[in-house]
């Protein structure tokens, strides 16, 4: 009998022995290791400010392989918590193949003129989905201000180059002088901190500055991107389902999950709300903390090209006021007489990478003027969005006549008495 028993334990175990070779065969080579490996991946370059390319080093290119590997994922009933990395990395290869964009060799560190090409590719991939999907709204606004944004950047990169610095610092003092003379030396501690740091440290910006700022601002374009983008690709091409898939995998929580529902809906309110909501994720979630990081870039030097940036600009959206127009220096003061008094300059009295002066400014005239070129004049906002990008870039260059404006606003600069203000 024990003879008997060793002998069918002997089989069984031969059995199973064989059946596991046979199991091994019949799959391909690594299977269950290879998606292993890519599972419980942090997305360690979800911030590009940590090197090019895609969330993480070991993850592929290939959107089939990708594909593949989620598919598997799903099949083998892995919670999406799991493969967050491998989904995000398959809808941002989608993403930036569609905009002809190369993911890998993506550095925004390379600086301006490396990244030219992928700044014109993202912006007419957001305006192109504008094109196509008249709810994508906050795709088209993006396009349209990403103009002016790469312009900016492409002037300061000419700045970079010794464009006129001592110049912009020359013309800021000249504004301080102004104030000084109108309104006494009290009324200079007022100004924003941005036109003193201006005048300040104008002169001592170097290349490298200008190349670090730069380079941190292409840092939030490649983040906007990257978080922005697949979820609009995964939108227009597999609808909701795909974009409930992004929030149980914890790519972004409930109230996204909801603004993409208002996205959806059809109804003109919700679609507002929504691509609100989509914005506020943009400027806070995406970018706020490296704006804070730009500002406070070796102290009075990333202050005041923070403030450069918002003085000089002057947006692409129809009916948008520039930052230096909305909320303008206002201060009271006292005339030579004893009466009180107002001084008015038009430069802004707020720092455009400070995010409650940022959304303020955007929700009052960016966002509602957007909107109603959207439902009320179509044509004329389909039309300059079809204009080749690169031609939209090349128009939209607000920097290099920055001492030309600081000048002009120390000319226009005005103290009133409070009766005579309207």
């Amino acid at each position: 009998m024990r003879i008997g028993a060793s002998l069918r334990t002997a089989a069984l175990a031969l059995a199973v022995t064989l059946g596991v070779g046979l199991v091994a065969a019949a799959t391909p080579a690594g299977a269950a290791t290879d998606l292993d490996r890519y599972l419980d991946l942090p997305l360690v370059n979800r911030d590009a400010a940590s090197g090019p390319g895609g969330v993480h080093p070991d993850l592929p290119y290939d959107a089939a392989r990708l594909r593949e590997l989620l598919d598997r994922a799903r099949a083998e009933g892995i919670v999406p918590a799991r493969y967050a990395a491998l989904l995000s990395q398959y809808w941002l290869v989608d993403a930036t193949t569609k905009a002809g964009i190369d993911l890998r060799t993506w550095d925004p560190r390379a600086g301006v003129t490396p990244n030219r090409d992928n700044l014109i590719k993202s912006y007419r991939y957001y305006e192109n989905l504008q094109l196509e999907h008249r709810e994508l709204r906050w795709a088209g606004m993006g396009g349209q201000v990403g103009a002016d944004f790469g312009g900016g950047l492409v002037d300061f990169e000419l700045m970079g180059a010794g464009y006129d610095l001592p110049g912009i610092s020359e013309a800021a003092r000249t504004v301080l002088g102004a104030v000084r003379d109108a309104a006494g030396p009290q009324a200079v501690a007022l100004l924003p901190a941005g036109l003193s740091a201006l005048a300040e440290a104008g002169a001592d910006i170097t290349p490298a500055d200008l190349n670090h700022i730069n380079g941190m601002i292409l840092v939030m374009q490649k983040n906007i991107f990257s978080d922005l983008m697949p979820m609009h690709d995964a939108y227009v091409s597999q609808g909701l389902p795909a974009l409930e898939e992004f929030q149980a995998a914890g790519l972004f929580g409930p109230d996204i999950m909801t603004a993409w529902r208002d996205v959806a809906s059809g109804d003109e309110d919700r679609i507002g709300a929504g691509n609100r909501a989509l914005l506020r994720r943009e400027q806070q979630w995406a970018v706020s903390a490296q704006w804070d990081q730009v500002r406070a870039y070796k102290g009075s030097v990333g202050e005041a090209i923070t403030y450069l940036s918002g003085a000089a600009g002057s947006p692409s959206v129809a009916g948008v006021v520039p930052p230096r127009e909305f909320h303008p220096v206002r201060m009271p003061v006292t005339l030579a007489d004893g009466r009180p008094g107002q001084l008015t300059l038009p430069l802004p009295d707020w720092n455009w990478s400070v995010f409650d002066a940022r959304w303020d400014y955007i929700t009052a005239e960016l966002l509602p003027k957007y909107q109603f070129q959207v439902q009320h004049n179509w044509p004329a906002l389909e039309a300059a969005m079809r204009v080749p990008y690169e031609q939209q870039l090349e128009t939209h260059r607000p920097l290099l006549n920055i001492p030309q404006l600081l000048l002009a606003a120390a000319n226009q600069l005005r103290v009133t008495p409070i009766d005579q203000e309207s």
